[in-house]
């Protein structure tokens, strides 16, 4: 392209636009649905009693690169893990471009190479999207927003408020790393090793726990707020407590350390390739190990128990420490560790 840095006349709708769809976009991630170049994706017809699952999501994380991903690698799997949640089957994205004037062009490749690459590990397919430039100064460089559909069968039902005393809580892997990644990486901390966001696509990790565990209550990613606030939502929704063992949770000692010296509460840090599910006490094992079977979660463990509430106080959250004390373990209040994603 005749320029390296995106300029306003790569909204305007005109040549330049084209250029720019053209080389960074189609070529990272086109598709037969993509390359038609309509307004709308004609997709396939669902089969006989399948429903859709359909979700939304912007982000704006700075640094726009970090180790272990990008902000490309996370609109991809955050849109995707959200979907799955449900327990559908995610088959399409969409993709909205905000560029500053002047972002790096080879900037805006790297992220569409990476978005490419996150959608093709979660198999499913980017079929249309959009792309608007501000001017220089009214940005952060690049915004992008995702939206997915997946498809889902008669049979699954998932959701916060299927939550029942007894049902046991699980974590699909060790907390805080895409947190205290991201404030490392503004901060310019240093830890003796190296650590990653954990941005992943999770459908298939839910899939395999769907099969070996049918009586899973739900499925939630711990993003923003982190496990504390998920977990406060989902007591919230059915009605019911929640006992976490704080000895269970898996955590790494470089992201724990970091914690006590900046003074965040792990349970309250963002995570981006974690899931939280509640299961059927029967079934807990056979979802621990599916989870375990998983790239991407074979640090999994069960941490805690659904428990019955006590009316005249409402459902809470209680964190069952190291030195055998119970604590509230409270939903975020405000923000901790702004634009993580």
């Amino acid at each position: 392209m005749a320029t390296e840095t995106v300029m306003l006349g790569h909204g305007s709708g005109g040549t330049m636009m084209k250029r720019i769809i053209d080389e960074v976009f189609f070529a990272a991630y086109g598709n037969d649905d993509l390359l038609k170049g309509d307004d709308a994706a004609v997709l396939p017809a669902l089969e006989a009693g399948q429903r859709l699952a359909y979700s939304t999501d912007s982000f704006v994380v700075t640094p726009h690169f970090f180790p272990g991903g990008d902000i490309g690698r996370l609109a991809v799997c955050g849109t995707v893990n959200d979907v799955a949640t449900s327990g559908a089957t995610p088959l399409y994205l969409t993709c909205a471009f905000i560029l500053e004037e002047g972002f790096p062009l080879e900037d805006l490749r790297r992220i569409c190479a990476s978005m490419a690459s996150a959608a093709k590990e979660a198999g499913v397919r980017i079929v249309t999207g959009d792309t608007k430039v501000v001017n220089r100064g009214h940005g952060d460089g690049i915004f992008i927003n995702t939206s997915g559909v997946g498809t889902l069968a008669p049979s699954i039902n998932l959701g916060g408020a299927q939550c029942r005393p007894g049902d046991k809580v699980l974590v699909s892997g060790t907390l805080g790393d895409h947190g205290i990644t991201i404030m490392s990486c503004r901060e310019g901390l240093n830890f003796s090793t190296t650590l990653e966001s954990d941005a992943a696509p999770l459908n298939h990790l839910i899939a395999a726990v769907l099969e070996a565990a049918p009586a899973v209550r739900c499925f939630r990613d711990p993003t923003r707020g982190g496990l504390a606030s998920t977990l406060n939502e989902l007591a919230s929704q059915a009605s019911v407590d929640i006992t976490v063992e704080e000895e269970a949770v898996p955590v790494k000692s470089e992201v724990l350390g970091a914690c006590e010296m900046l003074g965040y509460d792990v349970f309250q840090v963002a995570n981006e390739g974690k899931m939280v599910c509640v299961v059927a006490a029967d079934q807990a094992q056979a979802a621990l190990e599916a989870m375990r079977r998983s790239p991407y979660g074979q640090d999994a463990a069960i941490i805690g128990e659904v428990t019955e509430a006590r009316p005249e106080r409402g459902p809470k959250v209680f964190l069952r420490t190291a030195f055998g004390s119970t604590r509230i373990l409270d939903m975020l209040v405000g923000e901790q560790l702004p634009r993580i994603c």
